[in-house]
């Protein structure tokens, strides 16, 4: 204990993190569900298989594609499991180091996702974004990336380019 007084929220901070935190508790559920409800797979699967898309091959090592959905290795190794057994990722060695195992998004995989990205899409407008005004949007953004850099501060935020799955 360093005997220094601890600096309590003001009641403005107080407010914003009860509001912030109800946020981070249902909005990972109501996207979870509304996923589930259409789909029959997570959320969570979801985003791997969107991570996966957005690479030129479509192929990731199990270390960056855990890295880049914020899961432990292990957590990721279940969950491209089962997409495996679904079709929709494969595993292969890597080709510059054998002991490293990439996962490849599948041609089946592909088109589970561009059908699941118009749903998902909808859910986020009308969860989050319809909810805002655009300078509010701005607003929100550029607060995730301030709190991102705290949280990851050699990290690259976004992390990669975001691109548009569409099925044109």
């Amino acid at each position: 204990m360093t005997g220094e007084a601890p600096r309590w929220l003001t009641p403005a901070q107080k407010r914003a993190w009860i509001a912030f935190s109800g946020v981070l508790i249902k909005l990972p559920y109501a996207l979870d569900a509304d996923m589930r409800g259409r789909t029959g797979f997570s959320h969570f699967e979801y985003l791997v298989l969107s991570v996966l898309s957005e690479q030129p091959d479509r192929t990731l090592s199990m270390s960056q594609l855990a890295a880049l959905n914020n899961a432990s290795l292990s957590r990721m190794s279940h969950v491209v499991t089962r997409l495996e057994k679904r079709g929709w990722v494969s595993r292969c060695p890597s080709t510059e180091n054998g002991r490293v195992t990439r996962a490849r998004l599948t041609d089946a995989g592909y088109e589970v996702l561009v059908d699941a990205a118009p749903g998902h899409v909808k859910a986020v407008q009308e969860l989050v974004f319809d909810a805002l005004t655009p300078q509010e949007q701005e607003q929100l953004a550029a607060i995730s990336l301030s709190v991102l850099g705290r949280l990851d501060p050699g990290g690259d935020w976004p992390p990669h380019e975001i691109r548009v799955v569409t099925d044109s």
